[in-house]
């Protein structure tokens, strides 16, 4: 499991429910965004918050989850039509 989740899930754990940012550090040259399954989890559990990014030469990037994950899966998905057929 990838550090965002784990961050995630822990500050969940601890009675977290409203998130601002979460940021990803990377030693690489150029940014290291989060994985598919981070940037779902993270849409599922903490919404459009910004996602700041570091790289080892000191850039900065933020981005926001809508960003990196543009077309969510998510509670709207879920809904079922509701409307008879005639």
């Amino acid at each position: 499991m990838c550090a965002e989740r784990t961050a995630l899930f822990k500050a969940i754990s601890e009675g977290e429910r409203k998130f601002k940012a979460i940021a990803v550090a990377s030693d690489e040259r150029g940014f290291t965004e989060p994985c598919g399954a981070c940037r779902q989890v993270i849409m599922d559990l903490a919404g459009d918050i910004d996602v700041i990014l570091s790289d080892g030469r000191g850039g900065m990037r933020i981005m926001r989850m809508r960003e990196l994950l543009p077309h969510p899966f998510g509670a709207t998905n879920l809904k079922r039509n509701t409307r008879k057929k005639s």
